[in-house]
């Protein structure tokens, strides 16, 4: 209980820590506002030197936003708090929340706003214990409600929009696989869309995992044909109001993933006027 009212009253301390982290990427959220982004060239571009973003990650279950917010956060020396991950850590811990989290997670259904915002609470503290400063979210918020709890918490500058059309995100969640030794995860699908309407096409190759996995992959419970559509069907349903509360805060950025990782990457980092070589550069000085 005290981790959920640290979320809905955050001390004037914190606040004023959280706010400070935040003048550091001002430019990105006014760059931001009043524009439409789809691929299109979004903040102007920021000095990184000292920059902790504070960052939220949108999209589909499948589209790819733990990948992409993981390699951001390791480029830009933020954490990356994944709401699926924690979950299914609490999964894994054999309580009596992970038991009844694993009945939500195999229907498809998603998790409600009190269970998300107790186990992030639990995971921002944590951080806050040991100095971390600056974060990119990924998987929250899911509802307006839990928006403006975090608007209450702190200051978000970004929020990235990824999407892709939904037979693609279909085939992408049927063809995940996990080692069941490293946990390491895979794709073993194989996507070739064609572009037609205006719409370019999207291809995607296969992560293959290396010989010594290949015959430990396991699938997950839940990515299942119909589980995968139903989740999709709730997402798409809750997912409308989040998009057009941070619209219409002028923080939200609409990114079309134009294929896999290697097509995908240096698109993503040029409308986030980002150079991954100088943020390296700027990381080892």
């Amino acid at each position: 209980m005290a981790a959920v009212i640290r979320l809905l009253r955050p001390s004037s301390s914190s606040s004023l820590s959280l706010a400070g982290r935040s003048l550091s990427t001002a430019v990105v959220t006014e760059a931001v506002k009043s524009q439409t982004y789809t691929q299109n060239p979004a903040p102007t571009a920021v000095d990184p030197k000292g920059r902790n973003v504070q960052w939220v990650f949108l999209g589909c279950p499948g589209v790819g936003k733990g990948t992409y917010a993981s390699r951001l956060s390791t480029l830009l020396c933020v954490p990356h708090i994944a709401t699926g991950d924690l979950v299914r850590e609490e999964l894994n811990s054999g309580s009596n929340l992970g038991k009844q989290l694993a009945d939500i997670v195999n229907q498809g259904k998603l998790v409600s706003d009190d269970i998300i915002i107790s186990l992030l609470s639990k995971r921002l503290e944590a951080g806050e214990g040991k100095g971390e400063s600056g974060f990119i979210l990924d998987g929250f918020p899911r509802t307006v409600r839990q928006a403006e709890i975090l608007d209450e918490v702190t200051h978000i500058d970004l929020v990235v929009n990824l999407k892709l059309p939904e037979s693609v995100l279909i085939e992408k969640c049927l063809g995940r696989r996990i080692c069941s030794q490293c946990r390491e995860n895979f794709n073993v699908a194989s996507i070739n869309v064609k572009g037609e309407n205006g719409r370019p096409g999207i291809s995607m190759a296969p992560l293959l995992p290396p010989p010594q996995c290949v015959s430990k992959l396991i699938t997950r419970a839940d990515d299942t044909e119909d589980v995968v559509k139903e989740r999709l069907r709730v997402y798409n349903e809750k997912s409308q109001p989040v998009e057009d509360f941070y619209r219409g805060q002028g923080k939200l950025l609409e990114f079309d993933l134009p294929g896999g990782i290697q097509e995908t990457w240096p698109k993503l980092l040029e409308v986030l006027n980002l150079d991954e070589q100088d943020e390296k550069q700027s990381v080892a000085a």
